[in-house]
């Protein structure tokens, strides 16, 4: 029951975290576009829809927690009895770890893309008030 639990969490939180991979696809893709140069905002682009993955999973699948169905917490009692109840639960909180990590990561990455476009909105208008001399 276990491995069962383990592999849904699993796929729960994989499935959640494409999901906001393609909810956000177009903003990221806009914004590496406006500061990245085009050549790169690709890879960047793949990199980020990879961390994204890695990080929902991270977050919606958290084997420190499961390991209570497995493992007593002490020598008198009896590990944790997986029913349908802990099921609903355990889904719950995958949802809710995966959905949590992803937003930190976004967030991070939207602080620093903000950070970054106003260094290159500065670098723009620095430029076209300061026209080269021929």
């Amino acid at each position: 029951m276990f491995i069962t639990l383990l592999i849904v969490t699993f796929f729960i939180a994989l499935a959640t975290s494409l999901t906001i991979v393609r909810l956000f696809r177009v903003p990221i893709r806009t914004i590496l576009d406006r500061v990245v140069s085009p050549v790169l905002s690709g890879a960047w682009h793949r990199y980020l829809d990879f961390a994204v993955i890695v990080v929902g999973v991270s977050g919606g699948v958290r084997i420190w927690e499961l390991e209570k169905y497995i493992t007593a917490r002490t020598h008198d009692m009896e590990a944790v009895v997986l029913n349908a109840d802990r099921w609903v639960l355990e889904v719950y909180r995958t949802l809710i770890g995966t959905m949590q990590s992803a937003a930190w990561l976004l967030l991070v990455f939207f602080v620093f893309a903000l950070i970054a476009y106003v260094i290159v909105r500065g670098f723009e208008l620095r430029c076209k008030s300061n026209p080269p001399a021929d």
